[in-house]
């Protein structure tokens, strides 16, 4: 099928460059890089909500108020 795509320049110079050294077509590398895309996506390594870790603990120490950039800044380096 044939279809028309806008790609940003050096992504297309990088791909043609890609195909030259591997021997194949820029219309391969681009096909073999949407099936990479689509494969982790349907494994579910992409597209779900990113989860922090957590710890075990009792959450911030009292006095600290976690909106304050300045202090929070200052008790990490032990100023207060």
């Amino acid at each position: 099928m044939r279809t028309t795509i806008r790609v940003d320049e050096d992504l297309l110079r990088r791909a043609k460059e890609l195909a030259a050294r591997t021997d194949r077509t820029l219309t391969a590398v681009i096909e073999d890089a949407l099936r990479e895309v689509i494969a982790r996506v349907d494994e579910g390594d992409e597209g779900g909500p990113f989860r922090f870790p957590t710890f075990e603990g009792g959450g911030p120490l009292p006095g600290i108020d976690l909106d304050d950039n300045a202090g929070l800044l200052d008790v990490m380096e032990g100023e207060t």
